[in-house]
């Protein structure tokens, strides 16, 4: 179009851009460079951040906050901002725009920043940037948003200036500016703002948004729920389809439910997760899922998984149930009381194990639910005796958010071995017990060699947790580590051959 070819445009990926800003920041230095908070300068929303920081300390706000925002939505920035994440450093910012705005700093152009935001937040905000000259915010009174923003700054700065900002409401702002940084813009406000004619700069730095959603909901950890399957092989009813059915929505029924206790639990999380070595990369605590966004995912995937669980039936509900609520209260006071975290985090796994018993209506050894507890709770030690290590090797002394110092160290790896052994011990004399007087096993010889695998591989999670090498999660590495893999695959072949050899007569 004729409009496009008269103007200055340019569209960039965050580490294309130059710290000039390009053309869009030729316009007299007289003219301030005026950015947005949410979503530009910071990667979040500071009102989600307080209204998320509020219900932590209190659930009752959620009602106090409908009442305020009866009063305008001013007022409920207001009263928000004291419940602000005490340590605003850690909120993770748009960096390519800081070091933008540090180099016009340098150049001699005012920086200012100009939000929605509460005036006190954002004035809290405004100390840890310092070519910030000017804060412009909402004041309890006046919300600092769209048309009230645009007449505002027409009026502060007559001689003209250029605004970056995020959203479609900013729209107006551009209408009084002579140039415009549109951050992570939707496509039909990048094309709106490109009909106003201004000199203007585009920047995207957001990853694609299904791979984001994955990994916030971490659907990596549903193989964790492959427990549930287990009744089908140890019950001898893996030729029953209704059986698989039911298993199966009790799979994506608990990976649902799961997935939406992981992003409270993350939203929840925030200050500690964005101080900790990997969790920070988290897509909440970086930045690159808006926290508005995570809030909205919670119901949507509970409501889903509860649908799946009422379609296997109630008993799957109710252990269903059980499950967030044990899980819930992990999430919001457990995980922070040394040793009951690591128990709970047992019964946990015992419970995804129990799910598949209920849903496929299987009777199993009590012997077994005993060994999922051993063997979960050395598991679950290995991820916290893991995280103690990193953190000596970080200069830490204190994990943040968890009960635990450094000199817990040793504790930990005393507990988690002692629960190892145990895990050997119980699933040999489950197999000593009952698994040899099991129909469902032609040839349970193979099964004797099922207790060594258990112990090499159990043996290896903590030869590499001492050394500092374990993934956060021992799962995970399982996963990835080709001689867990490989243990895994002799594991299940030994199983097979307890099942089905029998029926070869030249191998019995």
């Amino acid at each position: 179009m004729a409009i496009l070819d008269s103007i200055d445009t340019r569209t960039a990926v965050a580490n294309d851009l130059p710290p000039s800003g390009g053309g869009v920041l030729a316009a007299p230095l007289d003219q301030p460079l005026v950015l947005d908070l949410d979503h530009t300068l910071l990667r979040s929303d500071m009102l989600v951040e307080c209204f998320v920081a509020a219900l932590r300390r209190n659930p009752f706000v959620l009602f106090l906050a409908l009442l305020w925002l009866l009063r305008g939505k001013a007022v409920l920035k207001a009263r928000l901002a004291p419940f602000a994440p005490d340590d605003l450093e850690a909120i993770p910012a748009h960096e390519w725009l800081v070091q933008l705005a540090q180099a016009q700093a340098k150049l001699g152009r005012t920086v200012v920043l100009a939000t929605a935001a509460d005036e006190l937040l954002a004035r809290r905000i405004a100390r840890r940037f310092a070519f910030i000259s000017e804060v412009i915010a909402s004041n309890g009174v006046r919300n600092l948003r769209g048309q009230a923003k645009a007449c505002l700054l027409g009026e502060r700065f007559p001689q003209g200036f250029i605004y970056a900002g995020d959203s479609h409401a900013d729209l107006t702002v551009w209408q009084k500016a002579n140039g415009a940084i549109g951050v992570n813009l939707l496509p039909r406000t990048a094309r709106a703002l490109a009909g106003l004619g201004k000199p203007m700069l585009l920047v995207k730095d957001r990853p694609h948004t299904l791979k984001v959603l994955i990994k916030a909901a971490r659907v990596k950890q549903w193989a964790k729920n492959a427990l549930i399957f287990a009744p089908l092989f140890l019950a001898g009813m893996m030729l029953d389809a209704a059986a698989w059915r039911d298993a199966l929505l009790a799979f994506f029924a608990l990976g649902f439910v799961a997935s939406a206790t992981y992003l409270l639990n993350d939203l929840f999380d925030l200050g500690d997760d964005r101080r900790h070595w990997t969790k920070r990369h988290r897509p909440l605590a970086a930045g690159t899922l808006p926290i508005g966004e995570g809030l909205m995912l919670v119901p949507v995937l509970g409501v889903a998984g509860f649908a799946l669980a009422l379609a296997a039936g109630w008993a799957v509900v109710a252990t269903v149930a059980l499950y967030t609520l044990v899980t819930l209260a992990y999430s919001f006071h457990l995980k922070r009381v040394p040793i009951l975290d690591v128990a709970v985090l047992a019964a946990l796994f015992t419970l995804r194990l129990f799910l598949g018993v209920v849903a496929i209506g299987a009777v199993l050894s009590p012997w077994l639910f005993v060994f999922s507890m051993a063997l979960f709770l050395s598991l679950s030690t290995a991820k916290r005796h893991t995280e103690v290590v990193r953190m000596a090797l970080h200069g830490k002394t204190k994990t943040a958010g968890r009960g635990y110092i450094a000199r817990d160290e040793p504790m930990l790896l005393s507990l988690g071995l002692a629960a190892a052994m145990s895990a050997v011990v119980l699933f040999s004399l489950y197999l000593t017990a009952e698994a040899f007087q099991n129909a469902v096993y032609s040839a349970p010889a193979f099964l004797w060699a099922t207790p060594v695998l258990l112990f090499l591989w159990l043996g290896r999670i903590w030869l590499v947790s001492q050394r500092g090498e374990l993934d956060d999660d021992p799962v995970a590495f399982a996963l990835k580590d080709r001689a867990s893999l490989a243990l895994g695959a002799m594991l299940g072949l030994a199983f097979g051959g307890a099942v089905f050899a029998g029926m070869v007569p030249w191998l019995v």
